[in-house]
């Protein structure tokens, strides 16, 4: 996600107080002959620019070393159970991406080979999701990578929504309030979708004690003007995945031709490995489009992402364009242009490095690893939120249970176990539930690849540390402390990048009702 920076004037730059300004010291003040080392230089003896570019200019030594130590006080990316996102790749991987930097993707006539490799990795992801081969003349699958899952879901939406739009026009009907029906507990980037494109949202909110759509619901917000469902094979909340069978079957049940785009984001490159009789992809007639992030569960750094169509003809020919750029013809369907090949090349990597066995062999591993941890957690008395045995992702959703009758009220919650837990090193998030779910709280662990057995132990041990440090505290402390980690110790708190303009708005689900959106 990228955030909107304020530009700050003279005054909110601020200045060395005036006794400081006094101060006189006889000091070095030769120039530097870099013959000691990077930190006896005057590079070090001054602040880094901030708001305006130096006049001068930095030995590469100092600059690297002075951005790293910057740098190191970023949180441990392995310790990161908050975020789905790939922090594990081999060298070789490694290698082949940062050879690729400088390769300008789009370019398709100066790095043929690049662009041949998005479209094998096309069409295995394609053929994962059971993408129709037989077709007729000018049709079969298409489909492209993004930036990431967000950029393919907003190409998804639009597609949806210009072959509807197309369909009102042939029919001679208004085209002017189209709709989509999602889950209350969608990622951001499908709101972003439906207020970009202007398109209506109708919400099938969750409930206490249902944490996805229910397909019946779904379908009967169905009107002349949707223009698709989206189903989540995956949500960020409890990795639950959606029934999209189930919606399916009631469309054609009922006569209803209607699309559906499947938010694999997360499931993706799960689901085909631990649960592969799962109908859920092109196997579904009424499925025409699935987008899946390749730095998910695709195993590959950010961002890369690919969206699928299961023929040609749901991806309305006026939204691609034939651009002859840079000596060659290409036809574009993406929201920015230029973009480097690396992640492309990341992922083909992991495609035919891993092959359908090792993904399998990591998924499976994954999906111990996430019910050992459920297990532990409900034997620690934990609530799990979270399906096990590979019917949902491989994560782990938790809240703290309601104390026994009679018994005294806890005096702490799930976001003052997740301070304790920042601690001590973890970032595992604390989230206030989609709407319409009684303002539930609740805690997520995100299973990785690098995250071990022994790993999972040691966070075990430290939730329950934790948990002791907290019951020893009364309320009032509890408040207290709470209070000076949000003003002192958690990022967001602390946050100045934020435009006072932009703060507290009321037209996301987030700003509505209240809900947290979930790291991806």
């Amino acid at each position: 996600m990228v955030h909107l920076a304020k530009v700050p004037n003279d005054d909110d730059v601020g200045a060395l107080p005036e006794a400081v300004k006094k101060i006189s010291l006889q000091l070095s003040n030769d120039e530097d002959s870099f013959t000691t080392s990077v930190y006896g230089s005057r590079f070090a003896a001054e602040d880094l620019p901030k708001h305006e570019m130096p006049e001068g200019e930095m030995p590469k030594e100092i600059a690297y070393r002075m951005i790293k130590d910057e740098l190191s006080l970023d949180g441990n990316p392995m310790l990161n159970l908050a975020s789905f996102v790939t922090t594990y790749m081999e060298e070789e991987a490694e290698k082949l991406m940062a050879e690729s930097f400088s390769k300008n993707f789009i370019d398709y006539e100066e790095y043929p080979q690049s662009a041949d490799i998005q479209n094998r990795c096309v069409s295995m992801i394609g053929r994962l999701f059971h993408a129709p081969v037989e077709h007729e003349e000018g049709g079969g699958a298409v489909g492209t990578s993004c930036v990431g899952s967000s950029e393919a879901i907003m190409l998804a939406v639009l597609a949806m929504k210009r072959r509807w739009k197309n369909r009102r026009q042939a029919e001679g009907k208004p085209t002017d309030h189209p709709n989509i029906i999602m889950s209350s507990a969608v990622q951001v980037c499908w709101e972003k979708a439906t207020r970009y494109f202007e398109v209506d949202e109708k919400l099938v909110y969750c409930t206490p004690d249902r944490y996805v759509i229910d397909p019946k619901e779904t379908v009967d917000l169905v009107d002349e003007n949707t223009i698709g469902i989206c189903v989540i094979l995956g949500t960020t909340y409890t990795g639950e995945y959606e029934d999209v069978k189930g919606v399916n079957d009631l469309l054609i049940a009922r006569g209803l031709d209607i699309p559906i785009h499947v938010d694999a984001a997360s499931g993706g490159f799960v689901a085909p490995f631990v649960v592969p009789d799962l109908e859920w992809d092109f196997r579904c007639e009424k499925v025409v489009s699935i987008n899946v992030s390749g730095h998910k569960y695709g195993l590959v750094y950010p961002g890369v992402g690919w969206v699928v169509w299961r023929d040609a003809k749901f991806l309305p020919q006026e939204l691609v364009f034939n651009i002859n750029y840079l000596g060659a013809d290409q036809s574009s369907f993406t929201l920015n242009f230029s973009k480097g090949a690396s992640q492309v090349i990341g992922q083909y990597y992991q495609l035919i490095r891993l092959g359908k066995k090792g993904y399998r062999a990591i998924m499976s591993n994954l999906t111990r690893t996430a019910d050992y941890l459920a297990a532990a957690l409900a034997a620690l008395g934990f609530v799990i939120m979270s399906k096990r045995a590979g019917e949902g992702l491989p994560l782990v959703a938790f809240r703290l249970a309601a104390p026994p009758p009679g018994a005294p009220e806890r005096t702490y919650d799930e976001f003052a176990l997740a301070h304790k837990l920042r601690a001590r090193g973890w970032v595992v998030p604390a989230y206030t539930m989609a709407p319409h779910t009684g303002d539930l709280k609740m805690l997520r662990v995100v299973v990785r690849e690098d995250f071990s057995k022994n790993r999972c132990d040691a966070l075990l041990a430290d939730i329950r540390y934790s948990q002791q440090l907290l019951e020893q505290l009364d309320r009032e402390s509890v408040r207290k402390q709470e209070e000076f980690i949000h003003s002192h110790a958690v990022n967001s708190g602390q946050a100045k990048h934020n435009h006072p303009r932009f703060r507290k708005e009321k037209h996301s689900i987030q700003g509505k009702h209240g809900k947290t959106h979930s790291i991806c």
